[in-house]
């Protein structure tokens, strides 16, 4: 037998779905989350992660736990974030790497199969020796490494990564061949540092607070940091253009992500709770104190970023003949 329902029936039922499925999404989080780092832990995107999962559990109410995903020089961990279910309790911290990828072809993998959340970090990149080295400014080591090419060896991270696009991206415009340089590929700063100071290689790229407890124990030297101007934490430091008189500021960045899909309400909901953490004390303390650099923009406006940043790496990789 069929019933007829009357226009108030039909308005109360739509009503009460209206409610029941508005009550679901404002529970949300209803289980712990967890935050995926593409590096290793005690590197500078592993400090970020930990200090805003800390302030993401405040905020939601829920655990965010971190876990290390390393590998194919990030992309297993950024896969994993990209292949997680969208439900908003597989979320990621992207690096720049993200926008590298596909351009030099060893994952296809973009800022494209992810949904932006919330940029929270511009690190630049710092040019760092052993504390043996002889090497005791920026200009000395420029000169031997043109006057000595495929004498010398860098590490900090896997060919095409951030970093050492910046790395070589400074050595193109100061008229040296970066391909007269050999990488010895790393899973992040800091086992990069380590092969630094057991003198290893003879220089890494990193951030400046990457460095800083092998630059405070003594074990390695900063000769400068690609910045417009010194780092308020890291006074000492100067800057390329110091040392050259050219213009170079490069360098990475961290952003809160989901994987492609997220439900607009989940991202508005972590959004906003991201916000939250970025303007807190404790957050702005700890990042000012670290010297990681600090910039906001929500998921449009980090959409936007990525998408920018992906058509110039795709550039930069493709003049330096890094594409594949």
């Amino acid at each position: 037998m069929m019933f007829n329902k009357t226009p108030l029936a039909i308005s109360v039922s739509l009503l009460a779905f209206a409610l029941s499925t508005g009550s679901a999404q404002a529970d949300y989080p209803e289980k712990p989350i967890e935050l995926i780092v593409p590096w290793s832990a005690g590197g500078g995107t592993d400090a970020v992660a930990r200090q805003l999962a800390n302030g993401l559990q405040e905020e939601l109410g829920q655990t965010v736990n971190v876990v290390n995903r390393t590998g194919g020089a990030g992309v297993v961990g950024h896969t994993v974030m990209a292949n997680a279910e969208p439900d908003g309790y597989t979320l990621g911290l992207v690096t720049a790497e993200i926008t590298t990828y596909r351009h030099i072809g060893s994952s296809q993998i973009s800022y494209e199969d992810l949904s932006p959340i919330a940029l929270i970090n511009l690190d630049a990149a710092a040019f760092n020796v052993s504390a043996e080295s002889e090497w005791e400014d920026l200009d000395s080591a420029l000169q031997d490494i043109e006057a000595n090419p495929n004498e010398y060896t860098v590490s900090g991270s896997a060919p095409g990564a951030a970093y050492h696009l910046a790395f070589t991206g400074f050595l193109n415009q100061q008229g040296i061949d970066p391909n007269t340089v050999s990488l010895v590929p790393s899973e992040g700063a800091a086992p990069g540092l380590q092969e630094l100071a057991a003198g290893g290689v003879d220089f890494v790229f990193s951030s400046l607070p990457e460095a800083e407890s092998m630059r405070s124990a003594e074990r390695v030297r900063t000769l400068a940091v690609f910045a417009d101007e010194r780092l308020d934490a890291f006074p000492d430091i100067p800057t390329a253009e110091e040392v050259t008189g050219d213009e170079w500021a490069a360098g990475t960045w961290r952003g809160l992500i989901g994987p492609e899909g997220l439900p607009d309400d989940v991202v508005d909901t972590l959004a906003k709770a991201a916000e939250a953490v970025y303007e807190s004390d404790q957050f702005q303390e700890f990042m000012t104190n670290q010297g990681f650099g600090m910039q906001w923009e929500g998921p449009e406006g980090f959409r936007d970023f990525m998408a920018e940043a992906d058509e110039n790496n795709g550039e930069i990789i493709d003049k330096l003949g890094l594409a594949e």
